[in-house]
């Protein structure tokens, strides 16, 4: 008998993790291609700067810049001292912080210890595939990465993370033909763990690969 342990595919949301029963058993329902596409898009803020809409200085005072206050028939105004700089004013900008990257999370059955896709797995991946190959993504490129549980060595569940990662970028390349040039393949082990346990402790919820919008 073959027995299946469970991965999880993480492309922003998190779909059927509310439970510990329900990660043990597999979520309920899994979110559609549109609901993928969703996750994964990046936000129209993203694609239009910060900048858009803004006009430099000048631009909105209805008088051209090269033009005098004697050619207009204006009295000529006398310049102002400056004010003294603030600490404040002085002070550099603090840059915002980089907004996350587009992800999701879906369930992935493997094989126990093993990089085998399971039935379910590749159900579950045909739906990721069908959303890398719209219109709405075909144009991003993506990192996959290998996770695991705690439960082994360290150097073991690093090669299995690997392994498990190349599987699921094989299985979209061979049947959606995604190209690998969109595909980076990372093995990340045990090293960032979703949920954190104590050493040998099986952790389904851990045992995922995690799929992110890298950018064109």
């Amino acid at each position: 008998m073959t027995i299946y342990r469970s991965g999880l595919i993480a492309v922003g949301a998190l779909f059927g993790l509310a439970s510990g029963a329900m990660a043990q058993s597999g979520p309920s329902a899994n979110p559609s291609v549109d609901q993928i596409i969703g996750a994964l898009k990046p936000p129209a803020s993203a694609l239009h700067g910060p900048t858009r809409g803004i006009h430099p200085l000048g631009t909105n005072t209805g008088v051209p810049s090269d033009v005098t206050p004697a050619a207009t028939g204006a009295p000529a105004a006398k310049p102002k001292a400056a004010a003294p700089a603030t600490t404040a004013s002085a002070a550099a900008p603090v840059p915002a912080a980089p907004a996350a990257l587009p992800s999701i999370d879906l369930y992935v059955l493997f094989a126990n210890d093993s990089a085998e896709l399971t039935p379910e797995a590749m159900a579950t991946l045909d739906k990721l595939g069908a959303a890398l190959s719209s219109n709405a993504l075909s144009g991003y490129r993506f990192k996959i990465e290998g996770h695991t549980d705690t439960t082994g060595t360290e150097t073991h569940n690093m090669t299995l993370s690997e392994r498990r990662a190349q599987a699921v970028s094989a299985y979209l390349e061979k049947k959606f033909a995604v190209n690998q040039g969109r595909l980076e393949v990372v093995g990340m082990g045990e090293r960032d763990l979703l949920v954190q346990t104590p050493p040998n402790t099986p952790e389904p919820r851990n045992r995922r690969v995690k799929v992110v919008n890298i950018g064109a």
